[in-house]
């Protein structure tokens, strides 16, 4: 007799459980928002690396490169280049050094990487108009930097998640209902929306950076709503 109640009040907790479950009301929406920064800081990365005089003579060949312009030469005139287009020393950094092999038989060519702090993209429209680009191999647009990133952050998530708000209460409000609590929110992946590591950027003209003066987030959030009468 007690092994029938027991069964019995299991199969009564079984089907109120079924029932909780497939009773639940709610509605899952994804929300984003998009922001675009204005970077105060701009690593500008440039390349250089040893050559040869005869590569620039236009008759010589691979096998009659002799006269090898020394690292130390290179970066004195790209100093003075950066220094002439007002960047102070002291916002030159030395990132890496190298060493790359030309061909076989020829001698190994000495290569540096600079990291150039910047604060206006107009700065590199003076460097490039200055800079000899023998012995450059690179110079292209690295990190973008804002001192209140974190805000942009914030608020970028904040506007994601009204976003996700406004989708959930129409959605529901046309099938005459009401958007309740929120249950659950789960931060998607967030992330810039282009690639900042674009190759040999060697134009004469700012204006070819215009596609990165600003730092693109973007910002997804998923939440859960329940659905009132």
């Amino acid at each position: 007799m007690k092994m029938k109640v027991l069964l019995s009040l299991l199969a009564l907790w079984g089907a109120f459980v079924s029932y909780a479950q497939t009773n639940d009301r709610y509605i899952e929406v994804t929300g984003t928002s998009e922001i675009e920064i204005v970077p105060d800081k701009i690593h500008y990365l440039i390349e250089i690396r040893e050559y040869f005089v005869e590569e620039f003579d236009g008759k010589s060949k691979p096998e009659e490169y002799r006269t090898k312009v020394p690292l130390s030469e290179i970066e004195q005139g790209v100093r003075k280049a950066l220094a002439e287009a007002a960047v102070p020393q002291d916002a030159i950094r030395t990132e890496e050094v190298g060493d790359y092999w030309r061909q076989q038989g020829q001698d190994f060519l000495i290569a540096k990487r600079l990291d150039v702090t910047l604060t206006d993209f107009n700065q590199i429209n003076e460097i490039v108009k200055r800079i000899d680009t023998r012995g450059v191999n690179t110079m292209r647009i690295g990190e973008l930097e804002n001192k209140d990133m974190l805000a942009y952050h914030q608020k970028g998530k904040i506007e994601a998640l009204k976003a996700a708000q406004r989708k959930a209460a129409y959605l529901v409000e046309a099938l005459g209902k009401k958007l309740g609590g929120v249950l659950r929110i789960v931060e998607e992946g967030s992330g810039n929306s282009f690639s900042l590591s674009q190759s040999n950027v060697m134009s004469s003209d700012a204006a070819s950076f215009e596609s990165f003066r600003t730092i693109k987030k973007k910002y997804s959030m998923l939440v859960r709503f329940a659905i009132a009468d």
